[in-house]
């Protein structure tokens, strides 16, 4: 009961964030969710290829994935009520889009399906209390030879001390915080899962990106 007080909390803590922004959402992100786009470009799916967003909010990652590799299966979760209204809005048909809690979704009960065969995590982690939780259970859902791909917020340690400093508070307006022990966690759930870690490192210590990739 515990728990699912806490995600019905979080979902209404995003509805009440989102519910007015999600109409500029992604004009006003654009300016500083650097990555996106590198992740998008690496995906390397083929037509029939299942690719889940976890937290999708607008769905302009999903729309953006269908024009890059066309033919590609979508599917998008996101805690957000709001945030789903812009991505039903957007994508219409081209996607299955589901609500629920990025730590605990039941797959086949929401999709149809158990496992994927690219799973995405874009800039999400840093607005997930329990960030670890969402991640583990995000690998659990890869098929074989599947690839989870994760883009977020890095150490930022190549930009100036009060610019560093001017972009923490501006997020944490937003309930979005950095999370410092995402490389670690990345590669502990490599080892755990059996899985295969590539990581990149973005200009000034940005973003970061990570792929983990089933045998």
């Amino acid at each position: 009961m515990a728990a699912q007080t806490a995600q019905g909390g979080h979902a209404a803590l995003m509805d009440s964030v989102y519910k007015g922004q999600r109409h500029i959402y992604d004009l006003t992100r654009k300016y500083y969710l650097f990555g996106r786009d590198t992740l998008i470009e690496g995906l390397n799916a083929r037509p029939g290829t299942r690719v889940l967003e976890v937290a999708c909010g607008t769905g302009r990652n999903l729309d953006k994935i269908t024009k890059a590799w066309p033919g590609v299966k979508l599917y998008g979760l996101d805690i957000s009520a709001e945030m789903l209204k812009s991505a039903r809005a957007a994508l219409g048909d081209e996607a299955r889009l589901v609500e629920g809690d990025a730590c605990s979704f039941d797959a086949p009960a929401l999709f149809g399906e158990d496992r994927f065969d690219r799973v995405v995590l874009s800039y999400s982690l840093s607005m997930i209390p329990d960030w670890e939780g969402a991640f583990a259970h995000a690998a659990r859902h890869l098929a074989v030879g599947g690839e989870l791909h994760v883009v977020d917020f890095g150490d930022l340690s190549g930009l100036p001390g009060p610019l560093e400093k001017l972009l923490h508070a501006w997020l944490a307006k937003f309930h979005v915080a950095t999370r410092s022990a995402l490389p670690e966690t990345a590669a502990r759930l490599a080892a755990e899962h059996g899985l295969t870690l590539t990581s990149k490192r973005g200009g000034l210590g940005y973003f970061q990106l990570h792929v983990l990739a089933a045998k």
